[in-house]
């Protein structure tokens, strides 16, 4: 039997909660729903859920503090944050909060079911992983999908988990923003590149000794982002 995956819907708008959830169980997925904050919390912590489709503007509780608590709560969960809003300030406190994704309505419910399935699809392949790599101070567990720093772990979303992991595995090798919007959100993945630069900067302010002189995630130029080879210590840096 096909395991089916548990899609946590989080608005306060009836209408709009149920379009969703009729869109996503016709899509074979299992839909829990909650109208606030603190429901949405309550299941989270309850229900096996694997990823959270969450509304910002909610009583109570926003959805920027419900992200915040299910990060720091639930390893390895998905939130897609939606917002009635198209200001990037929103985005980018979504993102800080610890979003993996981010959608403005009102939108294409088919938008939103390929981001979800392409959201899974890396939580997937990001469990499926048993290996361990070290890289300098560093270390990725793959298997418990954990980042280390100097034996410290350091806590990721999934999105910048699947970031490290891509660096990591790829050192010296400099990515565009759209080879890195495709091979970490996907290529079904609909959106501005943007949110690779938000990530980065997240990231960096994580695992860098100092985020504004960057030793690791370097920027290349004209081109975009690469791990620093650690055999290549010596070479010219790249901020």
């Amino acid at each position: 039997m096909e395991d089916k995956k548990t899609i946590l819907v989080v608005e306060d708008e009836d209408s709009i909660r149920k379009f969703i959830k009729i869109n996503l169980e016709r899509e074979g997925f299992y839909v829990l729903e909650a109208e606030t904050g603190e429901k949405a919390l309550d299941l989270a912590r309850k229900e096996n859920v694997d990823v959270v489709v969450l509304d910002i503007m909610l009583p109570g509780i926003d959805g920027f503090e419900v992200c915040r608590i299910l990060r720091e709560e639930l390893d390895g969960i998905g939130i897609i944050m939606l917002t009635a809003k198209s200001q990037d300030v929103d985005k980018i406190i979504g993102l800080q909060a610890g979003t993996d994704d981010y959608m403005v309505k009102p939108f294409n419910p088919l938008e939103l079911v390929l981001r979800i399935k392409s959201l899974v699809r890396r939580l997937d392949k990001n469990k499926a992983d048993k290996d361990i790599i070290i890289d300098g101070p560093f270390k990725i567990d793959k298997y418990s999908r954990k980042f280390y720093k100097n034996g410290k772990e350091i806590d990721l979303t999934p999105t910048e988990y699947a970031i490290i992991k891509l660096f990591v595995e790829n050192p010296g090798k400099a990515f565009n923003r759209d080879e890195i919007l495709n091979l970490v959100w996907g290529y079904d993945f609909v959106g501005d590149t943007k949110i690779v630069d938000v990530n980065i900067r997240r990231l960096r302010s994580k695992i860098e000794d100092d985020s504004k002189k960057p030793l690791y995630i370097e920027t290349v130029w004209g081109v975009g982002y690469r791990w620093r080879d650690s055999k290549s210590q010596g070479g010219n840096d790249e901020k």
